[in-house]
Order: structure tokens, then sequence, then C-alpha cells
């Protein structure tokens, strides 16, 4: 998995305040680009639960093998930077 565009991708929607706007929009250009791979795919589903669109955050919540997490979005966020695990030197 290239981490680095990964944690870039996750960086992208700390950047936005875990909102809709240009950061978002990258950070899902990214993903798109990755699809496929499990981590990219829950970060993809991350950004339609901010978009509101559930339907849509539902599926990329069963391609990336994880349920919607119960609390907020913050904390959704804080679960996959932590399951990324660390960040290795290039």
């Amino acid at each position: 998995m290239p981490q680095d565009q990964f944690l870039h991708a996750l960086a992208l929607l700390r950047a936005g305040d875990l909102q809709q706007g240009p950061e978002m929009d990258k950070a899902h250009q990214i993903c798109q680009a990755h699809e496929g791979s499990p981590l990219f795919d829950w970060v993809h589903a991350l950004v339609h639960r901010i978009e509101g669109d559930d339907a849509n955050a539902g599926y990329w919540y069963r391609r990336a093998g994880k349920t919607r997490h119960s609390g907020s979005v913050e904390e959704e966020w804080s679960i996959i930077r932590t399951a990324a695990g660390p960040v290795r030197p290039n």
C-alpha cells in the first residue's frame, strides 16, 4: 500500500476540518485512485459519511470490510489513522 498517499488523504480530511470542501475532494480523488485497497476504501466510506451520503458510504464500508463507527466522524478518523500503523520512513 502506498502509505504516503493514504496518510496524505487522511491529512487532507483533517486539514479540511473533516468537512466538505476542496481538501475532502482531493482525499476522495486519492481514494478513488486506490480503489480495492481496504484502508483506502475505508477512507472513501468516511468521505461519503461526511457528505451525508449514507447509501454510498455503506457501499464503501462493505468494500473495506468495515462497519460504520457509531461515534463521531472525528473518532472514526482517529480509528482509521491508528489502523494505518506507524509512519514508515522513506
